[in-house]
């Protein structure tokens, strides 16, 4: 059974072009690079140039760049560094959205059983916060904002520059996970205006188990691993070499045509969507704009969350084990948990128990996306008739 891989905003596969260039330091260029011989001389400039990739794909500068594990420990660097530091609870207000990932979540529930007050902001039925909404939520004691740049389950891209300026004027920081934007959409910080941005290797065809952090110039954030200086002080640990350097191979290559890969994702995601919908009568879309112009704007090109009729999401893709791609509601014993995202849209369970998120990537092909439309549409058709 041939696989048709869609589930790309889980994770991406490591680009060939990574693999290739990893392979030195996982083998004879083994060195320490905080060791003073030759070993560890050696790989010094190897990382520099690493951690310059990262920064132009982000258009930032090298000293902006920290390398980390992943993208969930940017996230809690960012907001444990910004409420705690070694000589006291510093406490304050933090907004976030509704929808953000876990690793904001559950970062947040943490600082909140701490005393730090959060308030959560609220979507339209697209997805998109209202940047007026965030400044509405801004008290005197906010010390940071956290929105993510783009919504992991339907793509919403979030006004980020205009939440960020409000942020500005108000005295505020701001930070946006970035992770499931980058490699899909150009990102540039400067653009966006934030002060903190988060990175994950494994959503832009890196490894798994390597990010970056973008902390403004000027910016200082309490160490969350404590232990050597490596990293300028900011992060102990020694270096990763391979991954940093794959990371940075990563994002030289989505560096060299941002557009061009945009648009092509694009029209991956437009065929997916087209075969879907013209097979099955009822299939609705997730945070898709009536206005075309807006929709290329303002969603992810690959994402495509769509709702199945008549079916269990989860069901349709246990009865295609051919097909990889993620679902909106887990339903057990007849109940369906919604996500946060579908629920902050105003999805209701009935729909939502049928949703299907769908996402394309650089090395997805036709032929996938052609299989894998024909096998789920052959799924959905057998189980709506066994009803």
């Amino acid at each position: 059974m041939s696989l048709a891989y869609l589930d790309n905003n889980a994770t991406t596969p490591i680009a060939p072009e990574v693999t290739e260039v990893m392979q030195p330091y996982l083998r004879e260029l083994f060195g320490n690079p905080s060791s003073s011989h030759v070993k560890g001389t050696e790989l010094g400039d190897v990382i520099e140039q690493a951690r310059g990739h990262v920064a132009t794909f982000l258009g930032a500068a090298h000293h902006e760049i920290t390398f980390t594990s992943c993208g969930s420990e940017s996230n809690n660097h960012v907001l444990k560094g910004v409420f705690l530091n070694r000589e006291q609870f510093l406490g304050g207000h933090f907004v976030i959205s509704c929808f953000e990932h876990p690793a904001i979540q559950q970062p947040a529930a943490y600082l909140e059983s701490l005393g730090v007050e959060v308030t959560r902001v609220g979507c339209d039925p697209n997805g998109i916060v209202d940047p007026a909404n965030v400044a509405r939520a801004l008290r005197p004691n906010t010390r940071l904002v956290s929105v993510m740049h783009a919504n992991n389950e339907i793509g919403a891209i979030q006004p980020i520059a205009e939440i960020a300026r409000l942020c500005r004027e108000a005295g505020v920081l701001c930070h946006t996970d970035a992770a499931q934007s980058l490699g899909k959409v150009p990102v540039d910080v400067q653009t966006l205006g934030v002060d903190f941005l988060t990175l994950a290797g494994h959503k832009l065809y890196a490894p798994k188990g390597v990010g970056a952090l973008y902390i403004r110039e000027g910016l200082t954030l309490e160490s969350l691993i404590h232990g050597a200086s490596h990293e300028r002080g900011v992060r102990a640990g020694t270096e990763n070499t391979p991954y940093w350097v794959g990371l940075g191979e990563a994002c030289r290559l989505l560096s060299e045509n941002a557009q061009q890969h945009s648009g092509e994702l694009r029209q991956k995601r437009d065929l997916l969507f087209r075969l879907l919908s013209e097979a099955i009568d009822g299939l609705t879309v997730n945070g898709q704009f009536s206005d075309a112009s807006d929709d290329v704007q303002r969603r992810l090109p690959n994402t495509l969350s769509v709702n199945f009729p008549e079916v269990i999401g989860s069901e349709l893709l246990a009865a295609t084990p051919s097909v990889c791609a993620s679902t909106g509601a887990a339903c057990h014993s007849g109940e369906t948990q919604v996500s946060d995202t579908l629920q902050a849209i105003g999805l209701s369970p009935d729909v939502a128990r049928g949703t299907v998120r769908l996402s394309v990537g650089r090395m997805t092909t036709q032929e996938e996306i052609e299989q894998g439309a024909a096998d789920l549409i052959a799924s959905w058709q057998a189980m709506v008739q066994s009803q």
